[in-house]
């Protein structure tokens, strides 16, 4: 019995391998090599479950996987529209050369938008999408990564329903993780109506996919092809505050049209043929915007499938380019050394870098893990603020005076490589001011960490800090 257990314990090491040739960042390299060899079995079935992070997944790019019955052609990554050019023409060279940065770094046009709405908090954006629902046409694409199967999703579900009812193709991406709790049972009227819906499944050994480690955390919503929402708000009762345990919950979601909506409707195509392999080409999909560009935006992606890690490149590019202030409010904060070095660099050069996290979230341990990394970046002159009013898991960073980037991505190991992302970046002195009002309105309802009470913690806080902060790479 012993010599099989050992001969199944040396198997395991056949995992090693695999683990060095997927060449993870040197400390999840350690630590995933730690638990396979000091953690007999269960250190290689967790690695086997969520350490296998890198998704073969064949990209979307319309040219070549789309039949010659499509319709559209996508631009390539450095063609820019005449409108959005016009915009460009209107901003400093020093922004120009950015903005052509950050569309190398993300493999995607620089684009425009019409209007830019910011939407606070779920009050505002569940009223700003039923009200698009209600009125929509032709089609209503959703994707979220938690939908509840409480009676905000059952509200949503009904409204999604109707429109089906109307003749609108209505498509609805979950995620199988962050919406595990949602009985498919409860989808039955929406399905009966018409509504097409499909699970965003990276574990499903049907198809040759074994990834549980990976997870579809965007959150967008496109309607008619002419309106579209990033952010990273889900759909449920705890979201409007309805959750006596979370309290008051914090969120940022910002509408956009124009000419950046068909970006996006690229992006809901690429993961809604990932999920059930229909195509979404017809040019009803991708109407021709209308309206005069008033914002330069760029879509920001991230995923497993995208080695070059563009989220986190454009937050650390952001970082580098700031030379007034950078503020970022992040719900979960366990960041990589890349990251952490940029911030403490730009606090050094007279940056005013402000960090806004959540006091509580519905993730405790991570919130421990974060707080490790406090010493360093107060020690550089990084203002840290702990949001208590209640839950605060907005995704926003403020650059200088005009630069602004909103989304689902947190800024931590897995928004920057193992979840599926997206953010939107835009120049726009006006809605930089809106959003830098609204994180002045929460830094007021934060506790400022002062560096010389931190220093002082107690003991047990402390060695709780530095037990979890070696796990980060695996969080």
């Amino acid at each position: 019995m012993k010599t099989a257990l050992l001969v199944l314990y040396l198997a395991t090491w056949g995992f090693i391998p695999h683990l060095l040739l997927l060449k993870k960042r040197p400390a999840a390299t350690l630590a995933w090599l730690w638990a396979i060899v000091f953690i007999p079995f269960l250190g290689s079935l967790v690695y086997f479950a969520l350490g296998t992070d890198r998704l073969k997944r064949r990209r979307l790019r319309r040219r070549s996987l789309y039949s010659a019955r499509s319709t559209r052609q996508p631009a390539p990554a450095d063609e820019t529209d005449d409108a959005t050019k016009g915009l460009l023409a209107g901003v400093s060279r020093r922004d120009q050369q950015f903005l052509r940065l950050l569309s190398r770094i993300n493999q995607l046009p620089i684009s425009s938008s019409e209007g830019l709405r910011i939407l606070r908090d779920s009050h505002e954006f569940y009223a700003a999408l039923e009200e698009r629902i209600r009125g929509a046409r032709h089609h209503v694409h959703l994707e979220f990564y938690v939908w509840n199967g409480d009676e905000t999703g059952a509200r949503f579900l009904k409204l999604l329903a109707d429109a089906a009812r109307r003749n609108v193709e209505v498509r609805l991406l979950l995620d199988g993780v962050g919406s595990h709790g949602l009985a498919e049972d409860l989808l039955s009227d929406f399905r009966a109506a018409g509504g097409r819906f499909s699970w965003f499944q990276s574990l499903d050994p049907m198809r040759s996919r074994f990834f549980l480690n990976l997870r579809n955390h965007r959150k967008l919503q496109i309607v008619d092809g002419t309106s579209a929402f990033v952010g990273g708000m889900n759909i449920g009762r705890e979201y409007e505050g309805h959750d006596p345990a979370l309290g008051h919950w914090r969120d940022v979601q910002i509408e956009v049209d124009g000419k950046v909506v068909s970006e996006l409707q690229d992006v809901f195509a690429d993961d809604w043929f990932f999920a059930t392999g229909e195509k979404i080409s017809a040019s009803p999909y991708f109407p021709p915007s209308t309206g005069a560009a008033r914002h330069i935006v760029s879509v920001v992606l991230g995923g497993p499938d995208r080695r070059n890690e563009p989220i986190s490149k454009s937050i650390v590019s952001l970082l580098n380019e700031a030379s007034t202030r950078v503020w970022i409010a992040t719900g979960y904060f366990v960041p990589d050394d890349v990251i952490l070095a940029a911030l403490e660099l730009a606090a050094s050069r007279g940056v005013d870098v402000r960090l806004l996290v959540s006091e509580k979230n519905d993730h405790p341990w991570l919130v421990v893990v974060g707080r490790s990394y406090y010493g360093e970046l107060l020690a550089a002159g990084v203002r840290i603020f702990e949001y208590s009013a209640g839950v605060n898991h907005a995704k926003v960073m403020l650059a200088d005076e005009h630069w602004a980037m909103v989304g689902s991505a947190n800024l931590d190991y897995r928004s920057m490589r193992l979840n599926f992302e997206l953010n939107l970046l835009f120049h726009s002195a006006e809605r930089n001011g809106e959003l830098a009002r609204t994180l002045e309105h929460d830094f007021a309802l934060s506790q400022e960490i002062d560096r010389a009470g931190f220093a002082s913690r107690p003991f047990r806080k402390r060695f709780a800090e530095a037990a979890l902060r070696p796990l980060s790479p695996m969080l």
